[in-house]
């Protein structure tokens, strides 16, 4: 087993450890637990459980939700804003490569 995850300082530095609360996100967000309910179920990000079956929200998803809630606020639809960051995210991760490929050569 790894003993990583029993390492507090190691989680502090985790972007996808799951220490927010699902109430506690939504006021760092300014925004509503239904709000974060929604995102999961678009299929944006799909918080982890709590043994007591309470969801659990990583600081990279609240980016994501962050960035959900910039593109409704400017009036783009959910589903929309969904997939636009989904999107945006592939295109990250694809340049991210890419710029690994580049200096290996």
């Amino acid at each position: 087993m790894d003993p990583a995850p029993q390492n507090p300082e190691i989680k502090l530095d985790d972007d996808d450890y799951p220490a927010y609360t699902m109430g506690r996100a939504a006021e760092i967000l300014g925004t509503t637990p239904a709000f974060l309910r929604s995102l999961g179920e678009a299929r944006l990000i799909e918080p982890q459980r709590s043994s007591g079956g309470h969801r659990r929200y990583s600081r990279y998803q609240l980016r994501l939700a962050a960035r959900a809630r910039e593109l409704v606020d400017q009036g783009t639809a959910l589903e929309a804003a969904c997939r636009i960051i989904i999107l945006e995210d592939q295109l990250e991760e694809a340049l991210r490569i890419n710029d690994e490929l580049r200096r290996r050569d």
